[in-house]
């Protein structure tokens, strides 16, 4: 198993790592609207979705991934009231790609954010 971990996304909060690659595999730890220095993006839904997606792309890529390569994301939403206005966002950022995915509501996040999304990425 191989750490991965850049500057360009937020740093971890607790004992986990940004990312974990096993083989050719890469598993994202669970990203939030948090700027590269720690600080919350606050605002609508799409402003905190793009936030997160900046996050995973930035991740992704110090694995030498793109989000091309994604196979499955987990979207965690705050009310899924929300989900149309996120799956714009989600929907510009993958293009034609379109990794599997589940999206569920949940009672709270981190931070009392609105999303957050977590990949498993194909290196290969």
């Amino acid at each position: 198993m191989k750490q991965i971990q850049t500057k360009n996304a937020p740093a971890a909060i607790g004992p986990y790592s940004q990312a974990i690659q096993v083989g050719s595999l890469l598993f994202t730890s669970g990203q939030i609207p948090l700027r590269a220095d720690g600080s919350l993006v606050e605002g609508a839904i799409e402003v905190q979705t793009q936030q997160v997606f900046d996050n995973l792309r930035a991740v992704i890529e110090a694995a030498g991934g793109s989000l091309a390569q994604v196979v499955k994301t987990t979207v965690f939403l705050k009310d899924l009231q929300d989900f149309v206005a996120m799956n714009g966002i989600y929907e510009a950022a993958f293009g034609d790609h379109r990794p599997a995915r589940s999206a569920v509501q949940v009672a709270r996040l981190p931070r009392d954010v609105l999303v957050e999304i977590e990949a498993i990425v194909s290196l290969s």
